[in-house]
C-alpha cells in the first residue's frame, strides 16, 4: 500500500514546514486523515460506544470535554507539539469513521519511539479501516523523524491487537501502569519496509 499526501506538496514531505501543519492530510485512496476539527465533535459523540470508553477514552465524552481536547489537539498542530490527532474519514463524504493519533513523546517512550492510538466507530469496524489508518500514520511518523512506532493494547483487546500485527507491527515488551494495567506493546520499525497485511 502507497500512501498519497494530499494538499499541495511538490513531491516531498517538508514542503508543509511553510504551511501550517493542520492542514496536513493523508489519503490511501480509501480513507483519508486529517486533523481533527471541531465540526468533528457530534460526529465523535454519537460514534462513542462502550469498546472506546473502554479502551481508549477512559470515560464518556461530554460536548465540553471533546470541544476542549479537539482545541488541544488543534493547538498541538499549531506549535507542531508532541500530539498529532487525526479523524479517520472514509466514504465519498469523509464522513467522520474514528480518530487515530501520534505521539511523539510520552511516558516510557524512548527517542524515536512514536505511540500510535486509535479507534473507530461501531458502523466502521470490521472492513480494515484501521489497519489502513494505522500504515498511513506510521508512513507519516518516519517522515516527521520516528524510528519506531509503538502501539500498546490491553490484553483483553484482541481486536487491537490483531490491527497491530495486520500493520507489520510484532509483539515487544509488557508493561505496567501505576493502577496495574498490563499493556502488552506491539513495535514496528518505521526505518524499513515490512510487510503488511490490510484485511
Amino acid at each position: 500500500m502507497v500512501a498519497s499526501f494530499v494538499g499541495g506538496f511538490d513531491g516531498t514531505l517538508r514542503d508543509y514546514e511553510n504551511r501550517r501543519m493542520h492542514e496536513v492530510k493523508l489519503s490511501d485512496g480509501i480513507i483519508t486523515l486529517s486533523p481533527l476539527r471541531l465540526d468533528d465533535v457530534q460526529a465523535h459523540l454519537t460514534g462513542e460506544d462502550e469498546l472506546l470508553v473502554r479502551w481508549l477514552n477512559g470515560g464518556h465524552g461530554t460536548r465540553e470535554g471533546i470541544e476542549a481536547y479537539f482545541r488541544h489537539c488543534r493547538e498541538q498542530w499549531d506549535t507542531a507539539g508532541p500530539l498529532r490527532a487525526f479523524g479517520i474519514r472514509a466514504g465519498a463524504g469523509e464522513a467522520l469513521a474514528g480518530t487515530i493519533d501520534l505521539r511523539f513523546a510520552g511516558e516510557g517512550l524512548t527517542p524515536g519511539q512514536v505511540n500510535v492510538a486509535y479507534g473507530l466507530y461501531p458502523s466502521w469496524r470490521g472492513r480494515g479501516l484501521a489497519t489502513r489508518a494505522v500504515l498511513l500514520v506510521s508512513q507519516y511518523a518516519a517522515s516527521e523523524g520516528g524510528e519506531e512506532a509503538v502501539i500498546q493494547v490491553e490484553p483483553e483487546n484482541p481486536g487491537s491487537a490483531a490491527v497491530a500485527r495486520r500493520a507489520g507491527f510484532t509483539p515487544g515488551r509488557q508493561t505496567h501502569t501505576k493502577d496495574g494495567t498490563r499493556f502488552d506493546w506491539y513495535i514496528r520499525d518505521l526505518r524499513v519496509d515490512t510487510p503488511v497485511t490490510t484485511c
